[in-house]
């Protein structure tokens, strides 16, 4: 599913973007569940949850990845992972290192992108940051106010003290990308950190302020190339968005949470086939958009000219 996501759809500039989503369970024998905090929801809830990997380009974005965090509470009980089908293999995972999984397997398929981005709950890890630095994979990730990065001043500097004196000019208002409710527009700026670094590459950290709510800040810390400018971070840091839309529309068009399965394959399986007929109707769309390549029919993955090929 992946070689045909990048048959049609690959993109050296594409973005990897990282998530999970929750699916509301009844009862304690599906794999996995348990009550958990679920963002779909807003709430602890009964459910399942699933780390995701989404791949966004200009023509389109879907799903390329996934896997079904387990919680301590099942992978400590053996018998219960036994009769859900979970191998003795498989131990407990945080949902950060099912991340780095996924991307670590991106790159060993050689898969054409250009960045990786997350939210929070992902990007607070300094030592994936770390890792995917040493790798040289430009990132932009979202964190929390009070992760700290190095600075001239300081090896522990927290991040919201580094916006407060910024002069005003080096505010920028800019659109981040359409949302539910038109174009999401904040101000932006960027101060540079880690000042110790080779020639080519810079460490940013990334600052989205509220327009009508000033008080309201978000952070990003960014790796990237030194010429990279303010508006391509802010696409990328935008481009998170995609992820909240493939899951969206592959639950609505394609029944990704559809499903009366308990057993932890039967899941994998439930979640490739969904998102197999949400890539397919994803180059569709990029095919009737493209008039020189409309079609009716279904693209088959026989195209002898992919970009992996081109790479």
């Amino acid at each position: 599913m992946r070689d045909y996501v990048v048959e049609h759809l690959g993109d050296r500039d594409a973005v990897l973007i990282v998530d999970d989503t929750g699916f509301l369970k009844k009862g304690v024998r599906s794999a996995g569940v348990q009550r958990q905090y679920s963002g779909t929801a807003g709430r602890t809830e009964n459910c399942q949850i699933g780390v995701f990997l989404a791949y966004a380009t200009g023509r389109g974005r879907t799903l390329i990845d996934r896997r079904l965090y387990l919680p301590t509470s099942w992978t400590d009980d053996r018998e219960r992972c036994r009769r859900a089908g979970i191998d003795g293999a498989v131990g407990f995972g945080t949902k950060v290192a099912m991340a780095k999984a996924m991307v670590r397997r991106a790159i060993a398929e050689k898969i054409p992108f250009g960045w990786v981005t997350a939210d929070a709950a992902y990007g607070y890890s300094k030592g994936w940051r770390f890792e995917l630095e040493q790798a040289d994979v430009f990132h932009v990730m979202a964190t929390t106010r009070h992760d700290t990065v190095v600075t001239r001043w300081s090896i522990d500097h927290p991040v919201h003290d580094l916006f407060p004196g910024l002069p005003r000019q080096k505010w920028k208002r800019r659109s981040c990308g359409e949302g539910a409710h038109g174009r999401r527009i904040f101000d932006w700026a960027r101060v540079e950190v880690r000042l110790w670094h080779r020639e080519d590459r810079r460490h940013w950290v990334l600052a989205r302020r509220s327009v009508s709510r000033p008080e309201e800040i978000s952070y990003y810390i960014a790796y990237c190339p030194a010429e990279t400018t303010l508006d391509e971070l802010i696409r990328i840091a935008g481009s998170r968005w995609a992820v909240e839309e493939c899951f969206q529309t592959a639950k609505q068009e394609c029944g990704l949470d559809d499903y009366q399965v308990r057993r932890y394959p039967g899941w994998h399986r439930h979640m490739t086939l969904a998102m197999a007929a949400h890539a397919c109707l994803t180059v569709l769309r990029a095919r009737e958009l493209d008039t020189d390549k409309a079609e009716t029919d279904p693209p088959s993955s026989s195209t002898s000219a992919s970009p992996r090929s081109d790479a």
